[in-house]
């Protein structure tokens, strides 16, 4: 008796086991995007933010519809082909070797139409120092909340 209700637990267990697992794909079931970058050209937000505060070059292109930070030059959404266009002509201006960093922060990465296209134009490109600041959330909460640079507001 013993043994049939071990078993019995065992099968529900089981089932469990595997239902939720089916149901947790089912809630997700969207494709994963594949990212031009590596880990390696993931810039921190409090490094840049210590770059531009001691001044050191970079050039910083904000390729959404987002805030700008300090010192950045903003092209546009880079989902949008006037926008992708734009940014390749500024890029012509910029050495190979120059430290080139671009942002959205529009919304996590995950869901975000503008950095994927920006960084593979950097990568075809062929800059050598490409970096995708990491505003994985957004540009709210990964810049603005932690009080780093914004640039001044038009008047």
């Amino acid at each position: 008796m013993k043994k049939l209700a071990f078993n019995i637990a065992f099968a529900v267990m089981l089932f469990c086991v595997f239902a939720g697992k089916s149901n947790a794909q089912a809630v997700n079931p969207g494709p994963l995007q594949s990212n031009p970058w590596t880990a390696n050209e993931l810039l921190q937000p409090g490094i840049l933010a210590q770059m531009i505060s001691t001044n050191q070059k970079v050039r910083i292109y904000n390729i959404g519809v987002v805030q700008d930070i300090k010192g950045a030059i903003n092209v546009g959404a880079a989902s949008k082909k006037e926008s992708l266009q734009k940014f390749a002509q500024a890029l012509k201006t910029s050495p190979k070797g120059e430290m080139i960093v671009v942002y959205c922060g529009c919304c996590p990465f995950d869901k975000c139409p503008n950095i994927r296209p920006a960084f593979q134009l950097l990568k075809a490109q062929k800059f050598s120092k490409p970096y995708l600041l990491n505003l994985s959330t957004n540009l709210k909460t990964d810049w603005i909340g932690k009080g780093y640079p914004l640039a001044a507001a038009a008047k």
